[in-house]
């Protein structure tokens, strides 16, 4: 920056320092003027504050080298706005000009349907001289990362930072095509602030339907059904409220609650609300059907619960009708994927929708088939491992919304997986919002259940069901041959239950060398490391310290850091371990059940696993106190790993059937005391 006194040929001078009078020769004449230095510098002082750009350049006495493209273009924006007598020289042929910040209001916007989606056109009227159309404006955007587009010839288009951003939004939820620009109909949420703030906007009627119903959602009143058997808590209300806004909508919800906030109640509610207009569809993990029937039964007894499989299955599908509830395992879905695909359901819920997070198996493929009139999706891990698991939930919820898979990778999962991209994290929230709603524990601390318990059933594997079932028949035969009433057997009744019991957990604790998997340790650990990825830390019981220890050979093996006790703990040593875990050093805490059972203080963690039923509930509820007790400031949730069509069953049918008598039904641990030989031996024969 400098000044020249005698215009136009005297020479240049530093603002306020030199001599303070100048002489020149110019057209053959001496002229000769007096400078006021101390105007200059509160000139120069002028320029300098209205130009804040300067000061991100490096001033070598007022003169400044900026290294960013942006930045100048940003400088010439600013001295351009100063007044005449500030004049900016160019060496020749390189001058640049830049054009005024074009704003949003500047924008004239069409948007009109075409084959179910909308397409916007539009141009950016900047002078007489000068429009550029919508989808020029676009490309050039593409680009380009500045706010300065450059139109050619040293002439850039500034943009206002609302109207970058606004053209950043269109590029990542629309489709550049020929001649428009097409969005995807539940995109044009993420787009309003752009629509509603540009300066004409001329719309077809199937836009003003589409604004209609979104404003009719918002203001839709959801009624709980009065058949309902539970009391939401708050935040549940408040989920069931926003299940129904968007089922009324008719668009799909994925509903991804962290883990124990019931999200199976939540939907219960929506789908018993909806359930006078057809038939609804419950697809689940195998483990996790008999929860959602028993809730079903408890929750919504106005629906009449049917468990999809056996030899009629078309029948039982033609049959269903009004407040019918189908639930449906995921393995069915896969094998019947035509046949689920031919009803046209009322609502559609997939639990624990991580199950179709890769799209290339075919259980995603039966899903994408299935007909509904409202999706849901409940997860506690909408995304486990990639941002295309994401995108393959809201192909199911809302198909196209994300775009193609190729897209979605290019505008979203590569920026923000690689590229760690704040502004495209910040795009993909803004689109997704709408439909997901995520509530973590520590949200809604206040309106958590004191207490959640889910059975989790386990599948066994063909070579272990069958080993199980020789082991079954083996006791039948030795029992039949030892001959004799019930009574004088009971010692070698409870010896047999005891050896299928251990069969259920491990087929190690049978058979130490065996290469048999066991189904409950892969079960087991698939739920540790959903823990572990929420940031969980939980108790594990057992009350077979062998089945503890071939856990703490998984565990080694894996790198997960944990606690152990067990009967042969000594005091102290139990005390370290305690407070060890207290302090936060390990994730997991494992206990054999009568060792842990009572006495300890472990609020550290806020789930329980109890790894095989005991006989008495009241014994699993002490343990499980070691955590729900007064100073836990999290909800406890406690887990119960079953193996299916095994003796285990039966033991948590007994713990239905008898809870209420559960300080009668064992008088310290001998359950031979409590129980009817006959009882048990029925146990044992019935399948």
């Amino acid at each position: 920056m400098l000044v020249r006194p005698l215009q136009p040929d005297g020479p240049y001078q530093r603002p306020g320092e030199g001599p303070k009078t100048i002489i020149a020769h110019s057209g053959g004449k001496r002229t000769q003027t007096k400078r006021d230095l101390e105007l200059e510098e509160k000139n120069a002082r002028f320029v300098e504050e209205s130009c804040p750009m300067l000061a991100k350049g490096t001033d070598l006495e007022r003169e400044w080298l900026l290294q960013d493209p942006e930045e100048c273009l940003q400088l010439l924006l600013e001295l351009q706005s100063l007044p005449d007598d500030v004049i900016i020289e160019w060496p020749e042929g390189e001058r640049l000009t830049v054009s005024p910040p074009a704003e949003l209001n500047q924008f004239l916007l069409t948007v009109k349907e075409r084959n179910n989606w909308f397409e916007m056109s539009g141009t950016l009227k900047l002078d007489e001289s000068l429009v550029l159309d919508m989808r020029t404006l676009l490309e050039l955007a593409q680009t380009n990362t500045s706010r300065f587009i450059p139109l050619g010839h040293g002439h850039f288009l500034a943009l206002s930072r609302e109207l970058r951003k606004r053209l950043d939004e269109i590029a990542a939820f629309a489709e550049l095509r020929k001649n428009a620009v097409r969005l995807h109909p539940l995109a044009a949420l993420a787009l309003e602030d752009f629509t509603s703030g540009v300066g004409t906007l001329h719309t077809d009627e199937r836009w003003l339907e589409q604004q209609n119903r979104l404003k009719e959602a918002q203001a839709y009143e959801p009624k709980m059904p009065s058949t309902f058997q539970a009391v939401l808590r708050d935040y549940q209300l408040a989920g069931f409220n926003w299940l129904a806004r968007l089922a009324n909508w008719g668009v799909g919800a994925c509903l991804a609650d962290d883990m124990g906030l019931g999200k199976t109640v939540q939907a219960l509610a929506l789908a018993l609300a909806r359930a006078d207009q057809g038939p609804t569809l419950v697809v689940a993990p195998t483990s996790v059907c008999p929860n959602w029937q028993e809730e079903a039964n408890r929750f919504a007894p106005t629906f009449k619960v049917v468990i999809f499989g056996g030899r009629q299955r078309k029948k039982m599908l033609a049959e269903l009708g009004p407040f019918d509830l189908l639930i449906c395992s995921y393995g069915l879905l896969q094998q019947e994927s035509a046949l689920l695909a031919t009803r046209d359901w009322q609502t559609i819920i997939l639990d624990e929708a991580q199950a179709i997070k890769n799209f290339i198996t075919k259980r995603s493929r039966a899903a994408m088939l299935l007909q509904g009139k409202f999706k849901m999706v409940t997860t506690g891990t909408p995304i486990e491992n990639h941002l295309t698991e994401l995108w393959n939930l809201f192909q199911f919820i809302n198909p196209g919304l994300l775009g193609s898979l190729n897209q979605f990778n290019q505008r979203f999962a590569i920026p923000i997986e690689r590229g760690n991209d704040p502004e495209a994290r910040k795009k993909l929230k803004k689109l997704i919002n709408p439909f997901i709603l995520r509530r973590l524990k520590s949200q809604v601390l206040e309106e958590l259940p004191e207490r959640t318990e889910i059975l989790l059933q386990v599948e066994m594997e063909e070579r272990e069901s069958s080993l199980y079932a020789a082991l079954r028949q083996r006791a039948l035969d030795n029992l039949r041959q030892t001959g004799g009433p019930p009574g004088k057997r009971s010692l070698q009744i409870l010896a047999e239950i005891m050896k299928l019991r251990r069969a259920c957990c491990n087929p190690r604790l049978i058979l130490p060398e065996t290469d048999i998997p066991s189904a409950k340790l892969n079960l087991f650990a698939k739920l540790v490391a959903e823990l572990r990825e929420n940031g969980h830390k939980a108790l594990v019981f057992s009350q077979f310290v062998d089945h503890l220890s071939l856990i703490r050979e998984h565990l080694d093996k894996e790198g997960i850091n944990y606690r152990y006790l067990d009967g042969s703990t000594a005091p102290k040593e139990r005390q370290r371990q305690v407070q060890e875990f207290q302090a936060g050093h390990g994730d997991l805490f494992l206990i054999s059940l009568k060792a842990g059972g009572v006495g300890l203080n472990l609020t550290a963690a806020d789930y329980v696993i109890h790894m095989d039923p005991w006989w008495n509930p009241a014994v699993e509820d002490q343990a499980s106190d070691r955590v729900h007790r007064i100073g836990q400031k999290h909800p406890v949730t406690i887990y119960r790993l079953v193996a299916k069509n095994t003796i285990e069953e039966k033991i948590v049918h007994l713990h239905h059937e008898k809870r209420a008598l559960a300080d009668s039904l064992l008088e310290g641990t001998d359950v031979s005391h409590a129980m009817n030989p006959a009882d048990l031996l029925r146990l044992l024969k019935e399948n």
